[in-house]
């Protein structure tokens, strides 16, 4: 089922894994995805993950793919301040925009409908829009400047949604964890996938999309 283009931002919150799955997975259902990563990104995913990413966004387009074994129509990597990227405008605004992981440096700034960077237009694209806005938000104790920022957003229709993965499904690996939060964001996409067993559910239903 395709529900694309869904963006796609990485932020450097920790949590680094989260976004790349979540991108393997898009490009596995053929969902075509616009990738943004900020600086902080790169490095936290240098630093959590082994991936070599390179520099250029041309370049990390050509790695992904490869990686993923993806089809070239289905990812465009855009630069922090590619303003004419089709996120940049409503005229061609996604379908839908995952932040994944969200620092609240992110949250904040969307909040407040800053536009600094691509990242940030394209969150206030999709919220003007009113289109589906995922906030994957990594960070913990929240402050009350966090929670008053997700309230704040919440009222206007955009998921909230930490990455804290359930421990129901008797995970063995990081990678369950990961894929349990996963998951839940292709849930919220509509995005058919089998990565994780449905409460109440068994045999092969129990990882039947919704």
């Amino acid at each position: 089922m395709s529900v694309g283009p869904v963006a796609l931002a990485m932020t450097g919150a920790s949590g680094a894994q989260y976004g790349v799955r979540l991108l393997e997975c898009l490009l596995q259902a053929r969902v075509p995805a616009y990738l943004m990563l900020s600086k902080p990104a790169q490095v936290v995913i240098g630093t959590e993950t082994d991936l070599g990413l390179p520099g250029r966004t041309a370049e990390i387009r050509r790695f992904f793919l490869e990686r993923f074994q993806a089809e070239e129509s289905l990812l465009q990597v855009y630069g922090k301040e590619e303003w004419t990227a089709p996120v940049a405008s409503g005229s061609a605004a996604p379908r839908a925009m995952v932040v994944c992981p969200c620092t609240t440096g992110t949250l904040a700034a969307i909040s407040a409908g800053a536009s600094d960077n691509l990242i940030e237009r394209a969150a206030d694209v999709v919220l003007k829009e009113q289109r589906r806005l995922i906030l994957v938000i990594r960070e913990t104790p929240f402050s009350v400047i966090h929670l008053e920022n997700m309230l704040r957003l919440a009222r206007l229709g955009v998921c909230i949604l930490p990455a804290n993965p359930g421990f129901y499904h008797r995970p063995a690996t990081v990678a369950e964890l990961v894929d349990f939060i996963v998951a839940r964001v292709l849930d919220q996409l509509g995005v058919e996938h089998r990565l994780t067993a449905r409460w109440g559910l068994s045999g092969e239903d129990s990882s039947a999309p919704r």
